[in-house]
C-alpha cells in the first residue's frame, strides 16, 4: 500500500524569513524543470525543519545535525535523485557543523541551504553560531562562507537574502543545476530573520553588498572571493551573491557512483538473486 502526503500550509511566524526561502525554492525547482518524483528534500531540526513538509517533493525529517551525512548517503544510494538538504544556522553550524566541513571537503553532488537568522527560534531565541557581537559580549559570529572558502574541495557557495527573494531563487536554481550535473556540493545560505527572537529585516538593506552587481568580480577566482568577502566583513557587511563557482572532484566521482551501481537502484527480488544470497551465507554464516 502506499500513502501519498500532500504538501501542507507552512506553520511558520508571520513574517518569517522562511517564507521566502520557500518561495524561491518553489520557484527554483520549477525553472529548473524537477520533477516532484526527483527531488528528494531532506531536513533538520528547528523552524526550518518542517519545509519538506510544504513542498511537492520526497521529504525527510533528519537527526538533529545530521541533514548532510543523511543527504550524503542518499544521493549516493540513488544518483537519479536531486537532494536537497535544508536547516537552520543552529542545525547546520553547531551540532552539524563537522558535517558541513567535511561535505566541503568532501564535494558530494547535492544542495545544501541553510537559513541563517543568528538564534534558536524554537527553543525561544537563544543565540546561535551566527549571532552578532552585540548579542554575544563581543563574540565575533561564524561566517560559514568564509569557511566554505577556506576548504580547497568547496565548488559552489552563495549567500542570499529573502527580501531579494529573486536573486536567492536564481542561486537556488544555479545551484540545483551544479548538483544534477554530478559537479559536486552546492551550498547557499539563505539570510532569514526571525521576526519573533531576532527582527533584522531593517538592517540588512544597509549591511549586504551583492558582488553580482561587479562585472568585473569572478566567482571561479577562490582567491578573489576569499579577498572580497573579507575585506566586506571588514567593512560590516555581508557578500551576498555567487560567490564561488567552480570545479572540482567530487565524492560521487572518486567512488563510481552511477545508475547501474547504485544500490537504491538495483534489483532485490529472491528470484532474480539466489546465487548472490547464497554466497552471502556461504561467506558469512556460521
Amino acid at each position: 500500500m502506499t500513502l501519498t502526503f500532500k504538501p501542507k500550509a507552512p506553520i511558520w511566524c508571520a513574517g518569517c524569513g522562511h517564507f521566502g526561502v520557500h518561495t524561491a525554492l518553489t520557484h527554483a525547482l520549477k525553472a529548473a524543470h524537477v520533477p516532484a518524483h526527483e527531488a528528494l528534500i531532506i531536513a533538520g531540526i528547528g523552524c526550518s525543519g518542517s519545509i519538506q513538509n510544504n513542498l511537492n517533493a520526497y521529504g525527510y525529517h533528519a537527526l538533529h545535525g545530521r541533514v548532510l551525512p543523511t543527504a550524503t548517503g542518499a544521493a549516493l544510494a540513488n544518483p537519479n535523485l536531486l537532494v536537497i538538504g535544508a536547516g537552520g544556522d543552529g542545525d547546520g553550524y553547531a551540532i552539524g557543523g563537522g558535517h558541513l566541513l567535511h561535505s566541503f571537503k568532501r564535494n558530494p553532488s547535492l544542495v545544501y541551504i541553510v537559513m541563517n537568522n543568528g538564534v534558536y527560534g524554537l527553543t525561544k531565541g537563544q543565540n546561535s553560531p551566527t549571532a552578532g557581537a552585540a548579542l554575544t559580549n563581543g563574540e565575533a559570529p561564524l561566517d560559514a562562507v568564509q569557511l566554505g572558502l577556506s576548504v580547497s574541495g568547496s565548488t559552489f557557495i552563495a549567500r542570499g537574502f529573502v527580501g531579494w527573494w529573486d536573486q536567492l531563487a536564481a542561486l537556488i536554481r544555479e545551484g540545483i543545476q551544479h548538483a544534477r550535473a554530478h559537479c559536486g556540493f552546492a551550498f547557499i545560505e539563505a539570510i532569514s530573520p526571525c521576526v519573533t527572537y531576532n527582527d533584522s529585516y531593517p538592517e540588512w538593506d544597509g549591511k549586504l553588498a551583492d558582488i553580482s552587481q561587479d562585472k568585473a568580480y569572478d566567482p571561479a577566482d577562490r582567491v578573489q572571493a576569499m579577498s572580497r568577502v573579507m575585506r566586506l566583513s571588514e567593512q560590516g557587511k555581508l557578500a551576498v551573491g555567487k560567490i564561488l563557482h567552480t570545479t572540482g572532484s567530487t565524492l560521487d566521482q572518486r567512488h563510481n557512483v552511477n545508475a547501474q551501481r547504485a544500490p537504491a537502484l538495483q534489483g532485490v527480488l529472491p528470484a532474480n538473486n539466489v546465487s548472490t544470497y547464497e554466497a552471502i551465507a556461504r561467506d558469512h554464516l556460521v
